[in-house]
């Protein structure tokens, strides 16, 4: 029950700051992992310890490189490992699975309203009908192409999800 409650607030409080202010606080994050490692230790002992370190491990390593590659911020790959040490590596497992979906169409939804996709398609083809006759294409529509979006969402969304489908896995 610890566990859940701590879960519970950290992924209504990582929600909230990061879509007000695009940011995951290490005064959340660094507070909650500690407190995970203690439950978890608390709870189920050197199992717990072991199964928060793993949890934690692969919630860092499956951001890692998204990271490294520029496309994630620090804070979401902390926030995705933080999940990891509170829940198990079970658990940030599936969440990454449904994180990835539920990214993917946040991703599409922003691409086809915020993002002028219609406008981007048009010149596209434009672009593409141009090249037919020898036009050399003005490539203007990639600068609106950047659009990003609060990936904490997506990571919530994603530990909410494992939450309600699989029900709550302890490790």
């Amino acid at each position: 029950m610890m566990l859940l409650f701590l879960l519970s607030i950290v992924l209504v409080v990582c929600v909230f700051t990061d879509l007000k202010n695009r940011k995951i606080y290490n005064i959340v994050i660094f507070p909650s992992l500690l407190l995970a490692i203690v439950f978890n230790v608390f709870l189920h002992g050197w199992t717990g310890l072991l199964d928060s370190l793993l949890g934690f491990l692969l919630g860092f390593g499956i951001l890692l490189i998204p990271y490294l590659m520029g496309g994630m911020g620090a804070g979401d790959v902390k926030f995705l490992a933080l999940i990891g040490a509170i829940m198990g590596p079970a658990f940030v497992f599936s969440t990454t699975i449904y994180m990835a979906l539920l990214g993917g169409v946040i991703g599409l939804i922003i691409l086809l309203f915020r993002g002028g996709f219609i406008h981007n398609m048009k010149s596209f083809f434009q672009a593409l009908w141009g090249i037919k006759y020898g036009i050399k294409p003005e490539m203007g529509f990639k600068s609106r192409m950047n659009t990003t979006f609060p990936y904490g969402v997506a990571i919530a969304g994603g530990a909410f999800l494992t939450f309600i489908l699989h029900g709550v896995v302890f490790p």
